[in-house]
């Protein structure tokens, strides 16, 4: 009778325990509801702009779905723009600088986090330094030296001066300390080379690092447009992002739909990425601790 008293007893506890926690769990599960639908309100209007005639989305009150779907301004927008082209460039520049910062970055941190040589403190504090000057302060210098060396408008001049990256060296530098140095020990002991232990063993180690600091990278030089706004002057050498700047209509007004709809194309290849890698982004963040 005890035990049956005491299982009632712990039965009951739990029913209420469980009822008091019901309210609390709505009402997060309320809050973050609210928190995405406002994050997902500007995409949400980029989207529904995108399909709307010219005379609704200048309408007044506006409207949060049209009322006629068009396809218009997609078709504008490829007849107003070597939109193509514009693709294939943001492409070439955000996967170009992603291969060459990836490569850099990772050379770079290898001999910072696992080589002793004269001045590698100093050498990371100026890294780490640099990080505070503004990329402003810089790009005048920058394209005086790209267009000495004769590379405005190529994609030379867009991806060589982000070949390396400072927070990309000190981001994977952080990363390979916490490899264990065993590791190299026994690979140096059956006589491997410093490459040899750098591509078969420290990278394949740090495939989560490499993940999330290419997304980022790419993510980043995807959706600049001051860059590649400066290193080209040649129309078909821009990007998504700098071909949006030249919308304009009659007396200088920006078409709002087509706008929306170069807009839209232009996240959807971040989109398309991000749901393909998402877990694997997810794993790769949580495992570098940059949560």
């Amino acid at each position: 009778m005890t035990t049956l008293a005491q299982h009632r007893t712990i039965a009951a506890t739990n029913t209420r325990s469980k009822r008091t926690r019901d309210p609390v769990r709505w009402l997060y599960c309320a809050a973050f509801l609210v928190v995405t639908v406002a994050l997902m309100l500007p995409v949400i209007i980029i989207v529904l702009t995108a399909f709307k005639p010219a005379s609704e989305v200048n309408a007044f009150p506006p409207s949060l779905f049209p009322h006629q779907w068009t396809f218009a301004n997609f078709k504008a927008i490829f007849s107003a723009l070597p939109f193509g082209r514009l693709i294939a460039n943001s492409f070439g520049f955000a996967g170009g600088v992603t291969l060459f910062a990836l490569m850099f970055d990772s050379l770079a941190a290898y001999a910072l986090a696992r080589l002793d040589f004269r001045g590698s403190r100093i050498l990371l504090i100026v890294i780490i330094a640099s990080l505070m000057i503004p990329f402003q302060a810089t790009l005048i210098p920058i394209y005086k030296i790209v267009s000495d060396l004769g590379w405005v408008n190529t994609f030379a001049g867009l991806i060589a001066p982000r070949a390396a990256d400072a927070f990309g060296i000190f981001f994977l530098r952080q990363f390979f300390l916490s490899l264990p140095r065993d590791l190299d020990n026994a690979a140096r002991i059956d006589g491997a080379s410093e490459w040899r232990i750098f591509r078969s063993i420290i990278l394949p180690n740090a495939v989560p690092a490499l993940m999330t600091l290419g997304i980022f990278t790419f993510v980043n030089n995807w959706n600049d447009l001051l860059w590649p706004l400066v290193f080209t002057t040649d129309q078909k050498m821009g990007t998504i992002t700098s071909g949006l700047t030249l919308l304009t209509g009659p007396g200088g007004i920006i078409p709002q739909g087509i706008m929306m709809a170069g807009a839209l194309i232009a996240i959807l290849p971040l989109a398309i990425m991000f749901l393909l890698v998402q877990r694997r982004f997810i794993e790769s963040v949580a495992s570098t601790g940059l949560k």
